[in-house]
């Protein structure tokens, strides 16, 4: 698979997509000089709110609207050169005034599940010093969701008795999950996700060779977000899903060589990539089924018919709050098999074979 250009990440991102309303608000706020401290950048995962946050951090960092030009802001949003100083700096995670609270790797340089009080502890110190050029100071914390209870309330400590100019911008995408004291001290902003037409658009500059049926199938799995058509696409998501359905219509006998062969497949690679995109996919799937059969405004339109009946026959083995359960029980699973190191073939073989059981049970 070919990718068009390199897909910069979002400290290095120069562009923002569909999130106009959200960029605007930020700004009005800036330049109605009453900027609050602390903001929740909320909403699906991928949508753009790491680079929303790096964009108004970056904004901010170059004063504003006090340097508009070739290597400032427009004024009229946040653009900015990628040769600016400013964004170089911002890109190596060397600029001097802004601070990024996220996971690190241990001693063994595995990436750590859950961000650590010792990493908020960091940014207590960053922020005993005031900025050498007089000016703003950032902290962006991606994401709020990673901090452990520890980590959480020693933040809060930052919140509640904030320095003077200094933004702190809390990415989420679990703003229910978050302590209720730190939603409360913060602004909360929320990013929708982006219509099929900005992802798909996005997809063929990303993945030209990408066939129609797979490029549409990522765009329907990606319900709004690129940086999750993004990840699917690079995880081979649209076979693991095509395999995956062909096995949940031929419950509850699936032919055991094809089974093995998809939990082989999910099972590979030492980061576990494919683990979590399968695991993902499932309980995607579920949670859809549960919305297809529950209807209301939440239903899906499904382009395929049989699809739409594998799910209607599947949801009347139980009722709805069984596959909820059964929802939960596959997350804890995987986040399970994650940090424990557990057997992920056996956790998708497991998965299935609890599948394979219920007809029987009715």
């Amino acid at each position: 698979m070919t990718v068009a250009n390199d897909i910069p990440t979002p400290s290095a991102n120069p562009s923002l997509i569909g999130q106009e309303a959200a960029e605007a608000t930020l700004l009005e706020s800036f330049r109605s000089g009453r900027l609050p401290h602390g903001w929740l950048l909320c909403g699906p995962r991928g949508v753009g709110k790491a680079t929303l946050a790096y964009r108004f951090a970056r904004h901010l960092l170059a004063g504003g609207e006090a340097a508009p030009g070739l290597f400032g802001s427009s004024g009229a949003d946040m653009v900015m050169s990628e040769e600016n100083p400013v964004f170089r700096h911002v890109v190596a995670g060397t600029h001097p005034a802004l601070a990024v609270l996220e996971r690190r790797e241990n001693e063994k340089g595995n990436l750590r599940q859950v961000i650590q009080v010792e990493d908020v502890r960091q940014v207590v110190s960053f922020l005993r010093h005031t900025s050498a050029s007089g000016g703003w100071r950032v902290v962006i914390v991606d994401a709020a969701d990673d901090m452990n209870r520890s980590a959480a309330n020693a933040f809060l400590k930052i919140l509640e008795e904030p320095p003077a100019q200094v933004v702190m911008l809390l990415v989420t995408q679990n703003e229910g999950g978050l302590m209720a004291t730190l939603r409360s001290r913060c602004c909360r902003l929320h990013l929708s996700p982006l219509p099929d037409a900005s992802v798909r658009e996005m997809m063929i500059s990303w993945f030209p060779e990408l066939e129609d049926e797979a490029r549409e199938l990522l765009v329907r799995l990606a319900e709004g977000s690129p940086g999750r058509a993004l990840a699917l696409a690079r995880s081979g998501g649209a076979k693991l899903y095509q395999s995956m359905i062909a096995l949940l219509a031929a419950l509850p006998n699936p032919p055991g060589d094809q089974l093995l062969s998809f939990a082989d497949s999910l099972s590979q690679g030492r980061d576990g990539t494919a683990f979590r995109t399968g695991m993902e996919l499932l309980r995607w799937w579920v949670a859809t089924m549960v919305r297809q059969s529950e209807g209301g405004n939440d239903a899906v339109e499904f382009p395929s018919a049989a699809e739409r009946s594998l799910m209607e026959r599947l949801s009347g083995w139980r009722p709805a709050p069984f596959w909820l359960a059964f929802w939960e029980r596959l997350g804890h699973h995987a986040r399970s098999a994650e940090r424990a190191n557990l057997d992920r073939r056996q956790v998708v073989l497991s998965a299935f074979l609890e599948l394979e059981t219920l007809e029987a049970g009715r």
